[in-house]
């Protein structure tokens, strides 16, 4: 499960290091794009070993991969930036989840990019030879992109409806900042 886990996380963090290179870029904030962008290339070395510990894996034991593989999915996959804390916000990761959604950073949407990316890198819609147990794992685990897809549409769909609010970031001198 940790290799599934680092393989997810790694990829991750490179598409949201990826996408702050984009909009800094953007924004006119070169050398932010430039060490954004070599963040994310490091990130994307990273991603490559562990997918690959997962192929052979998948190799070596289908099964429990596949089992492994739908445990972390299930479990879910929370990024270390989950155990961020100011000492002031208690609901710090929620806040900064919210902006990074909004400003494109990091989305609903890549998670499920991602989710289909690894799907296919690891042809786990191909798999044979599992157990029942096995193949309802694939199952899961293949359908899973096509509802996060809905549910981030729902939750669009519902965040169109509310009005914004802001909070205060401490970390960056108490800016009130749209969530």
């Amino acid at each position: 499960m940790g290799f599934v886990y680092t393989s997810f996380q790694e990829r991750a963090t490179f598409v949201s290091h990826g996408n702050t290179a984009r909009i800094a870029k953007e924004k006119g904030v070169p050398m932010l794009a430039r060490i954004c962008g070599i963040i994310a290339s490091d990130e994307k070395r990273h991603e490559n070993a562990y997918v690959k510990i997962v192929e052979k894996l998948l190799e070596v034991d289908t099964t429990t991969a596949m089992l492994a593989i739908a445990e972390m999915l299930r479990k879910g996959i929370t990024m270390p930036a989950y155990l961020m804390n100011d000492g002031q916000d208690s609901s710090l990761f929620s806040h900064y989840s919210a902006v990074s959604e909004r400003l494109g950073v990091y989305t609903t949407r890549d998670y499920a990019d991602i989710l289909e990316f690894l799907i296919g890198r690891w042809r786990l819609g191909d798999l044979e030879g599992l157990t029942g147990e096995g193949r309802r794992a694939q199952d899961y685990v293949c359908g899973l992109p096509q509802r996060i897809r809905k549910l981030q549409e729902r939750s669009y769909e519902r965040a169109q409806k509310v009005e914004q609010r802001s909070e205060k970031f401490s970390w960056i001198f108490n800016k009130n900042v749209i969530l």
